[in-house]
């Protein structure tokens, strides 16, 4: 009683209804008819023989002209200098900035590095001064041997 049927399914399966629905096709609300309109002249055909037999049979049809092209104004010589002039202006304008920037930022730069070898001079200085070197804390010159040394060298 179970035995499948033709379909793949037992025999006391029962199967759901199925409602198939059409589509209704739009219509709209003004139609027109198509009204075949024949050419005002009718073209000549043409048949062209291809290099292994075959025959092409067609209308020739002209090349489609393009629009006219619409001269342009012509502009004046002094316009186009006046325009190169500004925009080399501007250029040079530029530049000069830039310059100026670059010309500052070195003069910072180098007055940054003399304020550096100072600052490094002169803690050199205060580390002689001020270091206990055996000499009691101050700086002694014998002046006696610098004029004994003199007068050797001269004389």
């Amino acid at each position: 009683m179970n035995e499948p049927t033709a379909y793949g399914r037992p025999a006391g399966q029962d199967i759901a209804a199925v409602e198939v629905h059409t589509p209704t096709p739009i219509v709209p609300a003004h139609t027109v008819p198509l009204v075949p309109v024949q050419p005002g002249a009718i073209p000549s055909v043409a048949s062209v023989v291809l290099p292994d037999g075959r025959v092409v049979t067609g209308y020739a049809i002209s090349p489609a002209q393009p629009e006219p092209v619409v001269a342009k104004p012509a502009v004046s010589r002094a316009a186009v200098n006046i325009a190169l002039g500004g925009i080399g202006f501007g250029a040079v304008c530029g530049g000069l900035v830039l310059l100026t920037t670059f010309i500052a930022a070195l003069a910072a730069l180098i007055h940054q590095l003399i304020i550096l070898a100072a600052v490094i001079f002169g803690g050199w200085i205060a580390v002689q001064v001020f270091s206990a070197s055996g000499h009691g804390g101050g700086t002694t010159v014998n002046i006696r041997k610098a004029v004994i040394k003199r007068n050797k060298f001269y004389g």
